[in-house]
């Protein structure tokens, strides 16, 4: 990239978005575009097309997409796969006709199958059927990987994908039904600690394993991607270690000064048991992660108090 590159950061309102942004900010990227969600509705094609026109951008990052939790997926497969190929297309398809000449798009680590072996490598795309509980979700996803793909083979345009694990940090959603199993256990744990209440609740049996990026990792990785000159069409983005979901309560319940006990509903599905991605292919360009687990939960939850305090905690 270069730095009078003009950026088009879709999405710049969510945790991804807003993290590369300050990414790009700070290596002094000034030129970059955005629009929120109230100015410009990603499925809406026409607007979208309208945006590409007149603001020309050189690239484009798709950090756009409606996400949630087991909970939210399961219960609105529809919006999830309607809306995440609408974005993925609008996108893509626009970017195309307008000239932008390199886009990225951010998929999920939920497209490879529920069984592939662990760590998952980019080859285990497409080997066998994907968890249940995101398919609708997964399937958009492996649908826009795959757009960028094929535009790059017929195009000559360079439109690849990064595939991020969980993540979690500044700017996630703290939704009490729609959030992911990191902000979700802050919440809980925050509030049971405040109401000094003596047990917290948990969906499954604690024992599924899963990798949590901090999402200044995230953005620092996409960052050494787009300065790749000849990327892959897909490439994992993760810390190559997982811990056991009951592991990261524990770290969280410490870090918010619950007292009181743990217990894990084990009639609730648990997912998928590992989720694991295999990291060589970033790692060997020279990027590392930088944060641990458990230095990225205290910033994290440190976010968590000022956002709340401020009055800008996202619960959407």
């Amino acid at each position: 990239m270069d730095p009078e590159d003009k950026i088009y950061v879709a999405g710049h309102t969510g945790m991804v978005g807003s993290a590369i942004v300050r990414y790009l900010t700070t290596e002094g990227y000034a030129n970059i575009i955005t629009r929120s969600r109230g100015e410009l509705d990603l499925c809406d094609n026409a607007a979208v097309e309208d945006l590409i026109a007149s603001q020309k951008p050189d690239i484009v990052i798709v950090a756009a997409a409606k996400v949630g939790g087991i909970y939210a997926n399961s219960t609105y497969p529809a919006d999830f796969i309607r809306d995440n190929l609408s974005i993925a297309l609008n996108l893509i398809e626009s970017s195309r006709r307008h000239g932008v000449h390199r886009l990225l798009f951010l998929g999920s680590s939920c497209i490879y199958p529920r069984e592939a072996p662990q760590p998952m490598t980019e080859d285990s795309l497409l080997t066998g059927p994907l968890e249940p509980t995101n398919e609708a979700y997964a399937i958009a996803k492996i649908a826009g990987l795959k757009l960028c793909q094929y535009y790059r083979k017929q195009y000559g345009l360079l439109y690849h994908s990064v595939m991020p694990t969980n993540l979690y940090g500044q700017g996630d959603n703290y939704h009490p039904e729609n959030a992911h199993v990191i902000p979700a256990l802050i919440r809980r744990f925050h509030e049971a600690s405040q109401q000094d209440l003596l047990e917290v609740k948990l969906w499954g049996t604690g024992e599924p394993r899963r990798e949590f990026l901090y999402i200044d990792d995230c953005a620092s990785g996409i960052f050494a991607l787009l300065n790749m000159d000849n990327p892959p069409d897909w490439i994992n983005l993760g810390t190559g270690t997982d811990v056991r979901i009951r592991e990261a309560a524990e770290i969280i319940k410490d870090l918010t000064g619950f007292k009181g006990q743990i217990t894990f509903e084990t009639s609730k599905p648990d997912g998928v048991s590992r989720k694991l991605l295999n990291i060589s292919r970033l790692k060997a360009t020279g990027w590392e992660p930088r944060y641990t687990l458990q230095q990225g939960l205290e910033k994290t939850y440190q976010h968590f108090l000022n956002e709340s305090a401020g009055g800008t905690l996202r619960v959407l």
